[in-house]
């Protein structure tokens, strides 16, 4: 793990760093046989469970029960505009059906807000982000060609775009602002050229985090993104092994960088394949895929269920 000299870790994430990490990928090596692996299923209780979803949480069993390790269950309720709780009982009860039992207590993201602003704070001391009081709309606006959206990559310095005195009118009027990675100081300092993450299926990748742009870290009307979330939260669980969608795969370039940044370990990853109707089209909540209470209303079993579930990836 590198060392940022210079600046003391922040006492809530410094018990990560000094905490038992013999579950860790870091010291678990690319992998001797049987190693246990710390797994999670994080979902969003922004709707129902769908097949994609318990492919997912499949695969993170899977490989903890097979390797003799850990499988967390973690709630990922942190945008308030949009979790509601009987979507969280439906994902409790949606698992416990199919015998995909989790170890411990369930962490939930919205009890974890110290974090995530002790991260950010640390990031603000490294002076690596900046605060952007522009919507996305006066971003495409700004910086789009002819009928072209800006490319996450060409969003950069946005903080520029605005005079003093606008930025702090807006601040004044209560407008929050969001939170930049100054992407090319952040790479600069984490010596970004000789980062890499490490996937089960697909080996070792150079990290490429400038793909982001100067992504946000926190958004004005939460005080956090995923991308800060999630690299605090696997640390706090301990995960070993990150198993998700290949659609995250891109995450991965920034979420290596930020670990490097907050002095976090760093876990192995697997990004397995996405689950498709029969068109093809990925299976998601906002167009409405047919969710598990929907099959088992119906009379799905369980078995049959799996059944329709892509194979899991080898062991």
């Amino acid at each position: 793990m590198k060392r940022i000299s210079g600046l003391h870790t922040p006492p809530i994430l410094t018990k990560v760093l000094q905490s038992d990490r013999s579950d860790a990928s870091e010291t678990a090596g690319y992998w001797p046989a049987m190693t246990p692996f710390h797994t999670r299923f994080a979902p969003s209780p922004t709707g129902d469970l769908h097949r994609g979803h318990i492919y997912a949480a499949h695969i993170a069993h899977h490989f903890a029960r097979q390797t003799g390790g850990k499988f967390t269950l973690r709630i990922d309720d942190i945008d308030h505009t949009r979790c509601r709780d009987e979507f969280t009982t439906g994902i409790y009860d949606d698992l416990n059906w199919l015998g995909l039992q989790w170890d411990g207590a369930v962490p939930l993201q919205s009890r974890r807000l110290a974090a995530y602003q002790a991260a950010l704070q640390k990031l603000q001391t490294l002076d690596l982000v900046y605060p952007c009081f522009l919507s996305r709309k006066e971003l495409a606006d700004i910086l789009s060609a002819p009928h072209a959206p800006p490319a996450p990559a060409d969003i950069r310095d946005t903080d520029r775009l605005l005079s003093n005195s606008e930025q702090k009118s807006r601040a004044d009027s209560g407008i929050a602002a969001a939170w930049r990675l100054r992407m090319d100081r952040a790479k600069h300092l984490a010596a970004a050229d000789r980062l890499s993450w490490h996937d089960y299926l697909s080996g070792t990748h150079q990290i490429t985090p400038e793909i982001f742009g100067d992504a946000v870290i926190a958004r004005g009307d939460i005080g956090v993104s995923y991308h800060l979330a999630v690299v605090v939260d696997d640390a706090l669980d301990h995960i070993s092994l990150v198993t998700r969608g290949l659609d995250l795969a891109p995450s991965t370039h920034l979420h290596r960088l930020l670990q490097t940044l907050l002095e976090l370990p760093a876990p192995a990853y697997l990004h397995h394949e996405l689950v498709r109707d029969a068109a093809g089209k990925r299976l998601a909540k906002r167009d409405e895929a047919e969710t598990i209470r929907q099959l088992r209303r119906n009379g799905l079993d369980k078995a049959a269920l799996f059944d329709r579930l892509p194979p899991l990836p080898p062991l």
